[in-house]
């Protein structure tokens, strides 16, 4: 990750590819990009252009006229590198890519797609920019822990390990300056909140802010699989979700990051602001009875 502030200026990208832009990340990218007036096509198996990685029928309809692309991988990585050759030969010449910390040392081990990302828009004689992201805040609200906490407990394998969760509006907003923004050519940017924190503090600040009780269990690796199993996730992903938990445990994803920084030349949100506003929308409270 280069520490090096850049002197970016405004660019004019053309049309706007966003895939995955019903997702966590796209929902908030795609609505900035077209606030500061930039043409966006919003694309997704339940937005306004349909693809589907499995259906390459779909591709080319999504990538017409397309000048700069958020590049979300599947899962499977598979598809990934003849998508982002035919992108190029559309005429794709910027991409950014959403990937995750620690990628550099797990390789394709777990969450693969992302790896294959990076390494196909490096081949692919296009400009390009990774985003390697911690954890996101609102996996505690809009992901995996929200269940569990609303049931009052969360069972991870990451031990007491601290890791500076990073808050989705601050990475769409790097999203979208790297997309209409000249100068991040070819560089990786590590994005993280301002302060690690560990599972068991993130939890305690939610159940103080939301007023329910929760708390935070470390568990094994072999327990979190075994819970995960029962719960009715499929093996094969229970086992890859064991994997990046692991990883985490390890604390590849601890030390801050100065990425939100570098672009957009503030300090990205804590920790305690995301809580306070998701608390105060009901992010924790119980669905209605019926809902």
């Amino acid at each position: 990750m280069t520490n090096t502030t850049s002197t970016s200026t405004p660019a004019r990208p053309g049309l706007v590819l966003v895939l995955g832009a019903t997702g966590k990340t796209g929902r908030r990218i795609v609505p900035r990009l077209r606030a500061a007036g930039h043409e966006v096509r919003a694309a997704s198996r339940s937005a306004d252009t349909f693809f589907d990685w499995n259906e390459r029928s779909t591709w080319a309809p999504a990538l017409s006229g397309v000048s700069a692309l958020y590049l979300v991988a599947p899962d499977d990585p598979d598809p990934v590198t003849d998508f982002v050759a035919e992108a190029a030969a559309a005429g794709v010449r910027r991409f950014v890519v959403l990937s995750g910390r620690g990628v550099d040392v797990s390789g394709e081990s777990f969450l693969p797609g992302m790896a294959r990302a990076e390494a196909a828009v490096r081949k692919a004689g296009v400009d390009w920019t990774v985003i390697r992201a911690n954890n996101f805040a609102q996996n505690f609200d809009e992901d995996y822990a929200h269940a569990p906490l609303l049931a009052g407990r969360l069972a991870l394998p990451v031990g007491d390990v601290a890791e500076p969760f990073i808050d989705v509006e601050d990475l769409a907003d790097v999203a979208v300056a790297l997309l209409t923004e000249d100068g991040h050519t070819h560089r990786v940017y590590e994005l993280s909140g301002p302060r690690a924190l560990t599972y068991a503090e993130a939890v305690a600040e939610i159940a103080a802010a939301s007023g329910r009780p929760m708390r935070f269990e470390a568990v094994t690796a072999e327990q979190f699989l075994a819970e995960t199993v029962t719960a009715g996730v499929p093996e094969p992903l229970a086992r890859e979700l064991t994997a990046v938990f692991t990883f985490t445990a390890e604390g590849h994803l601890s030390p801050l990051t100065t990425g939100v920084r570098d672009v957009l030349g503030r300090e990205p949100r804590d920790f305690t602001e995301y809580v306070r506003e998701a608390a105060a929308r009901g992010a924790w409270e119980p669905a209605p009875s019926g809902a």
